[in-house]
């Protein structure tokens, strides 16, 4: 098999990048990618070692010192090359997705948006401020902002060109340097990007990037004693077992963003229509491989037979396709482990919900991982459909009657990343945007539309931390205390 893939006639081979220098692994060990449209091999990909992870760990700390000592305007300008980059070669980044974890390219907005989150960074260099005070009667007073040294950042599969981009700008522009992780089910688009950061002349060991598994290199990272901060973005479980090697070890600070089962909420008085619209395109995004999908929808009861059947009636519409394809509505799941997962708990929900649309994997007759759209109808609250996150195309519909009755069923969860509330009553918007236990809130629209410069995040077990423009920055800084005696005379009493 291949170690190189051919996109448009040119040959590219994913490489680990560690201290400036494309190497194979170095044991030249390798994984395997395969088209989830077509079960074909893409091709073989390095696989790191613990030996690459130590080097490209070594090789960011040598680095830190003179990058954490450069103009940070100058920091600002190899992000801005970067961006550029993305933007140029964004069609072969397209391609290489949807090769790698099935993104259809007319849903392939992470190029775009990762280039904007480098070019934003690369100005927010101002921000990076500490404060000054006067109030220690014969003593000023300040703080430090500065930078913990080496960053691990782990990104997820879903989206990785955005969180390659958005994880590794926050950390780079503030001083550290990064050593960031692919997911093994979607490394080539990041792997190519790794081709894009050379070109762009970081410093060698300022950016290094490397493919393979949790196990080696991702413990490895959680465990080294010379990464002082990781931000990881995945699952909750994944997340928990981080956590666990970073306490072990050297306390490293620990941002996580994890996963969802995010509630909608329709109301009778709502918007009909957009709620439907919202709620549908929220779950087939990306195939339901989305954290903030909705995949569980309550209706009030009074409209509930209409809106079930608008929905059920338009989601057995959407039909898979090759994500390569312009006009393909939804691509499949991102990889074998991923499609047999989401037709386990489908099965479960036959058990315990009525099925209304879907329920079945097409394999067997399409050659590619993908799952027909799934709606339940009135699963019980503490059904396994209803508290775990599936991660595909699968929502459940159950009806309510009261606000505190919604509130309830919507909290019983161990995951608050997202909640969206469909209603024209504002109190009642404002009431539910409070109650709700979730680390955002969407009113009278739904997942994906975020707010630029609003942090993000969850309550519970959807994670720690909150990343976004105004945030990110936070969790690559450490805050530094520093106290001037001026007046000789001056000293300072504790009131014991």
């Amino acid at each position: 098999m291949s170690t190189s893939v051919n996109i448009n006639g040119v040959e590219f081979q994913p490489r680990l990048l560690i201290n400036g220098e494309f190497v194979e692994a170095s044991d030249k060990g390798t994984f395997n990618v395969v088209n989830p449209a077509t079960g074909e091999m893409s091709c073989k990909v390095p696989e790191a070692t613990e030996d690459d992870t130590n080097r490209a760990v070594a090789a960011a700390k040598a680095a830190q010192p003179g990058w954490a000592a450069l103009d940070p305007a100058k920091r600002g300008a190899y992000l801005k090359k970067l961006a550029a980059l993305i933007r140029e070669h964004k069609s072969t980044l397209h391609h290489l997705e949807a090769i790698s974890m099935g993104v259809p390219v007319n849903h392939f907005f992470h190029a775009d948006f990762g280039a904007d989150e480098l070019d934003y960074f690369a100005e927010a260099w101002p921000h990076i401020q500490g404060q000054s005070s006067v109030n220690t009667p014969g003593y000023v007073t300040m703080t430090f902002r500065q930078p913990f040294g080496v960053a691990a950042c782990i990104i997820p599969w879903n989206a990785p060109l955005y969180f390659f981009a958005t994880k590794a700008a926050a950390a780079l522009i503030t001083g550290n340097t990064v050593v960031l992780k692919s997911s093994e089910k979607a490394p080539l688009a990041v792997a190519y990007a790794a081709e894009l950061v050379a070109k762009a002349g970081f410093p060698p060991g300022v950016f290094n990037i490397l493919s393979g598994h949790g196990l080696p290199s991702g413990r490895c990272l959680a465990r080294h004693m010379d990464v002082r901060a990781i931000s990881f973005t995945g699952s909750s479980r994944t997340g928990k077992l981080i956590q666990e090697e970073a306490a072990k070890t050297n306390l490293k600070s620990v941002t996580l963003e994890l996963g969802g089962k995010s509630p909608a909420i329709i109301f009778d008085d709502a918007n009909i229509e957009q709620a439907l619209t919202d709620t549908m395109s929220s779950i087939v995004l990306n195939a339901g491989q989305v954290c903030i999908a909705n995949s569980r929808v309550y209706v009030q009861k009074s409209v509930a037979p209409k809106f079930i059947e608008a929905f059920t009636k338009r989601m057995a519409t959407i039909r898979g396709g090759n994500p390569l394809d312009p006009q393909t509505q939804m691509g499949p799941q991102a990889d074998e482990i991923q499609y047999k997962n989401i037709l386990s708990y489908i099965e479960e929900g036959k058990k315990s919900g009525k099925l209304a649309v879907g329920g079945k994997g097409q394999l067997d007759e399409r050659k590619g991982y993908f799952v027909e759209p799934t709606v339940f109808l009135d699963t019980p609250e503490d059904a396994k459909i209803m508290k775990e996150e599936i991660f595909g195309p699968v929502l459940n519909i159950n009806t309510f009657e009261t606000e505190e009755e919604v509130v309830a069923k919507a909290n019983d969860t161990e995951y608050g990343l997202w909640a969206a509330v469909f209603t024209n009553d504002l109190s009642r918007a404002m009431r539910m945007a409070k109650a709700l236990e979730s680390g955002y809130v969407s009113i009278n629209c739904s997942s994906p539309s975020i707010g630029r410069d609003l942090p993000f995040g969850g309550y519970k077990g959807s994670g720690q931390g909150r990343e976004g423009r105004l945030h990110s920055m936070n969790h690559f800084l450490e805050i530094k205390s520093v106290i001037i005696k001026l007046d000789e005379k001056a000293s300072l009493q504790w009131n014991m």
